[in-house]
This record gives C-alpha cells, structure tokens and sequence, in this order.
C-alpha cells in the first residue's frame, strides 16, 4: 500500500511511519513541525532528543533501509493537501495532524480559537482533498476517547445508539460529551466524516484511542530514531509524567483524588494496533469506529505502578495528590467496548507494568535535559480560569 501520514513528525506519526515501512508499504510523510514549536512555547522540550525530519530519514534509510517521502506543509492550507494526494495518489491517508493537547486548548481564547480552527479545517479540507482526487482512498483519523467523557453507561464501538424519548423510537449518533475544546474537536470531526459518509460515501475508519505511553517500538534500535517523549503539564500524558518526575526525584502528582480511569496503551501496541486498520480497511463507503485500548487503569493505580518500578530501580519516590486543573469527575463508571481490533488479530503484547521498567530507564540517560524543563510539569492552565484575550 502507499500511505500518506499527516503529523509524521509527531509522537506517534514517527514511529507509525516506520513500522508501515517496515511491513513493505510506502510512506509519504507531511508535517509542519507545529507541535515542536507549541512545546517550546509553553517552556519545554522533548525529554528525549530528537532529530529533524531529514536526519530522521536519512537515519532511518541507513539503519532499516527505510525510503520515506516528505512534504513539509500545513494541512489548513487546502491546495496543500489536494496537491499531495493528486501527486502521490495513495491508498489511505492517516490524519494525524492535529493539535493534541487538551491543556494547551484551554489556555486562553486565542489557543482556543487556534485548536478549533486548526483541527476542524484540517479534517474538513481531508474530506474535499480525498473526494476531489480520489473517493477511494481511505481516511484514517485519529480520534480519543475523550470524545465520550465518561458516561455512565458502557461506551460502544458503533457510531450509532438506538434510543426511545417519550415513546418514540429512533437511532442516533453515540452521545458524546468531550472534556476540552481539543476534544471537542474530536467530536466534530466525527460528526463531520460521518456527514461526508451519508452524502458522499468517504471510506472511514475513526479511530477512539486511549492514552498512550512509551519510549519505544521494534524499530526505534537506535538513539537516532526517537520519538519526541513530551513530559509538561500541557503536552505530557499522565504516565509520561509520571515517569519524568520519578527521575527526577519528584513527587509523582496526581489530580484530584486519582480516581479518574481510562483505557490506556503502550506506543508498541499503539502502531500495531494502528498498521491493522490501515491495512484492513472498512469496506468501500463504509464509516468504521475502532475503540482502541489495553488496560483499563486509574490515576492512582499508574502511580503505584511508576512508584514501584522506580523503587525497584532504586529510586523512591512520594505520590502527591494536587489539585485538579480539569473539570472531571473524580470516580466514575468506565467501560468501553472494544471488538474490532481483536477481529482483525489484534493480540497486545505488553501491560504498562512490563515496559514502565524501560521507559524510566531511556528517560535517565536524559535526566541533566529533563532538569532544565521541570519547572513546566506542574499544573498551569485550570479549566474554569477564562482569561480574555489581549487586545492591547
């Protein structure tokens, strides 16, 4: 197959790339390296080192014998899609090129503004692309979880419920109530691939992912082939944090009273997961949803899964509940299903419990580089703060 990945410079583009490389398919990358630019922003980096996209493929050539193909291009930008579809003329295209952090939404209107304008577009400009060059190829995007909250009901892996108001009976799109102006973003995306489905057929899988954690997959065998491993209270996942401030000595912060659960996996289950619905498209003009998860676990219990694997590594650390910045529910009902990942042979080979030991041994080779950014980790942008947008 030839497969264009939109967002191939980001923490799972990069190794997504490789992996279908290294199952023989060609890979057409694009990006704008916006992320690189929105961590340095908020005053962090990588905890890991990464190279620039040329160094990226050139290493990636030398040391798999990877051939990678890339436009560097913003996807808001509409003639910049339509003619990278038009000259490559893939098979599927993977939307990964979307702002993705919830905190760094909520910071003010403009990071608002910017995350509803960036996504949105870019997701709607994806359809027109495809439908003008090519109604065959498959679109592939990269939804969350997130887009569901946390309902009190078991969370389906379908686009629509059937329901009964006052008496009447009727089918809907499964309710969604997302938790940032990010995920939200997410939900309008849904919506808007499953408009462009009914009125022209587009050929979708949307993809609800959990958290995703990791330093590694089969093909990261050299320091030069990295993913970018974000670690700040804006960027960085809760087990990536955790993980950072283990060796760092720091206290491991937990929101909020840590009950909040999600279905959570390892980057090496997430490109796995990922190459079997690229390479198992739903059939044509067919709109597919994947729940895509391993474990389901608690803040707290990720905490005392880091505080244990560091204790073993002879590093002790405290867990210290903070405040939340979100607007959550602490404990809750959560139960996804997941069906169509395990139909097409998808078996998990890892349980955070197995890698936690080699995610916070890469991270201590970097902890003089983690150092310089731990003033980021704390939380900084609180959901019900709303400051105005300058306009001086």
């Amino acid at each position: 197959m030839k497969i264009v990945v939109l967002g191939a410079d980001g923490y799972l583009g990069w190794p997504l790339s490789l992996r279908l490389m290294a199952r023989g398919h060609d890979v057409v990358g694009v990006d704008n390296f916006a992320t690189r630019k929105a961590v340095k922003e908020v005053g962090s980096d990588s905890a890991i080192p990464i190279l620039s996209m040329p160094d990226r493929i050139k290493a990636a050539k030398e040391i798999h014998g990877f051939k990678m193909k890339f436009h560097e291009g913003d996807v808001t930008k509409y003639e910049l899609l339509h003619k990278v579809l038009k000259e490559e003329k893939p098979d599927a295209v993977v939307h990964f090129a979307e702002q993705r952090s919830a905190p760094y939404s909520m910071i003010d209107v403009k990071h608002a503004a910017y995350t509803l304008s960036n996504n949105i577009v870019g997701s709607v400009n994806l359809i027109y692309a495809i439908m003008a060059v090519d109604p065959n190829i498959a679109s592939v995007k990269m939804g969350t979880m997130g887009e569901f909250g946390t309902p009190n009901f078991d969370i389906p892996e379908s686009a629509f419920v059937d329901v009964e108001i006052n008496g009447r009976k009727d089918r809907i799109t499964t309710p969604k109530f997302a938790g940032s102006w990010y995920h939200w973003t997410k939900v309008h995306d849904t919506n808007n691939l499953l408009f462009a489905n009914k009125v022209w057929g587009i050929t979708a899988t949307d993809i609800m992912q959990g958290p995703v954690y990791g330093t590694r997959t089969k093909e990261i065998t050299d320091e030069r082939l990295h993913t970018r491993f974000d670690f700040d209270q804006a960027w960085g996942t809760v087990v990536n944090r955790f993980c950072v401030e283990s060796v760092l000595g720091m206290p491991l912060t937990a929101y909020g009273k840590g009950g909040q659960i999600r279905g959570y996996l390892s980057l090496e289950d997430s490109v796995t997961a990922l190459s079997l619905l690229i390479e198992n498209p739903p059939k044509k003009g067919e709109y597919r949803v994947a729940n895509q998860f391993v474990e389901l676990l608690s803040v707290n219990n990720i905490a005392s899964l880091v505080q244990k694997t560091a204790k073993g590594l002879g590093i002790n650390v405290e867990i210290s509940h903070v405040d939340n910045p979100r607007v959550e529910a602490d404990t809750h009902y959560y139960n996804p299903e997941i069906k169509v990942l395990p139909s097409l042979g998808f078996h998990p080979s890892l349980k955070m419990a197995d890698i936690l030991g080699q995610v916070i041994g890469d991270l201590m080779r970097y902890k003089s580089r983690m150092e310089k950014f731990k003033g980021s980790i704390m939380p900084q942008t609180r959901w019900r703060d709303h400051p105005s947008a300058d306009t001086s």
